[in-house]
């Protein structure tokens, strides 16, 4: 079982950023990011493997989105800037031990979810 903890969502400004952190508790193969809007899917928003040379994005957020991660410290980072009010979601950390593009059926754990509002 691996164990998800997230920090770094909040409340800003069309335009603004934001950095979201997760940490798993131990090493995994692929890391990424999911969210979800009120009503909506949970959707894929970026994710990578643990060498850091397989990243994939959402075609919505390529450009304004960067995913890194620290293996010493099994986190993954998701970078956000040029936020809009349509990236205003729920997310959720994730892993998979199988897959760096990570469909939701390669996800093995989820992390609880941290809240990202994006005013206009």
């Amino acid at each position: 079982q691996v164990h998800l903890v997230e920090s770094g969502g909040g409340f800003v400004q069309a335009g603004g950023s934001l950095r979201l952190s997760c940490t798993a508790s131990y090493s995994v193969y692929a890391m990424g990011w999911f969210r979800q809007a009120p009503g909506k899917e949970r959707d894929f928003v970026a994710a990578i493997d643990y060498e850091g040379d397989k990243i994939n994005y959402a075609e919505s957020v390529k450009g304004r989105f960067t995913i890194s991660r620290n293996n010493a410290n099994n986190a993954v980072y998701l970078e956000m800037t040029t936020l809009k009010p349509e990236d205003t979601a729920v997310y959720y950390c994730a892993t998979s031990g199988r897959s760096s593009r990570m469909a939701k059926a390669d996800v093995d754990y989820w992390g609880q979810g941290t809240q990202v509002t994006v005013s206009s």
